[in-house]
This record gives C-alpha cells, structure tokens and sequence, in this order.
C-alpha cells in the first residue's frame, strides 16, 4: 500500500509543478496585455491628438501610431487566449490533483494506536525501562 502511496505522491507532486508553470505563464500574459493595453493607449492618444489638430506627426508616425493599436490589440488577445487556456488547465490540474489527494489512504495521528499518541510522543506520560 506504501507503493501506491508513494505513487501517487509523485503524481500530485509533478502536477503541482505543472500549476506552478502555469502561474509563471498566466504572470507572463498579464504583463504582456498591460504593456499591450499601454501601447494601444498611446497610439490612440497620439493618432486622436494629430486628428483634432493638437499635434503634428509625419506619416512615418502615424503609421507608427496605427501600428501600436494594431499590434497591441493582437498580442492582447493573444494573451487573453492563452491566459484562458492556461486557467482552464490549471482549473483542470487541481481537480485531478484533489482527487489524487482523496485516493491516499490518509490516517489521522494517533490513528490505529491504543495508547492514542503514545508511539508518536514516544510514550508521553508512561514510564520508560
């Protein structure tokens, strides 16, 4: 039965470092939609800033302007799409890692003992030869 326990643990193990690479990539994809919302902000605060007339831009910056909205608005979604998937998994992971969790043959403390404790504690309370 040791075996098996054993087993699963490894399991449980390998899928917790599989939750925890997910975490890294669903950290990495809020940083990158936070630099992709920024980068879509400025191109719209600059493109709407050269159409009211408050600046000047050649046409090197608008295209430039047009190009980070447009690229922004790709890699945001993107990201929130990989973000889902990974939540998704790691929704998945956790499931699998509980019912893993639910299979060990877990005892409580004391469990199986007559003297409840007593082989733990090395005998608290009794007198040793």
């Amino acid at each position: 039965m040791q075996m098996a326990d054993d087993d699963l643990r490894d399991q449980i193990s390998r899928i917790e470092t599989d939750i925890e690479e997910y975490a890294i990539t669903l950290e990495g994809c809020r940083k990158a939609m936070l630099l992709s919302k920024v980068a879509i902000a400025a191109g719209i605060i600059s493109l709407a800033a050269y159409l009211l007339g408050a600046i000047w831009l050649n046409s090197v910056a608008v295209i430039g302007a047009m190009a980070a909205v447009i690229g922004g608005v790709v890699v945001f979604g993107s990201n929130l799409t990989t973000s889902r998937q990974a939540t998704s998994a790691m929704a998945a992971l956790e499931r699998h890692r509980a019912e893993l969790i639910d299979t060990i043959n877990l005892r409580t403390i004391g469990e199986g003992d007559q003297h409840s404790g007593s082989a733990l504690w090395g005998g608290v309370g009794e007198t040793r030869h």
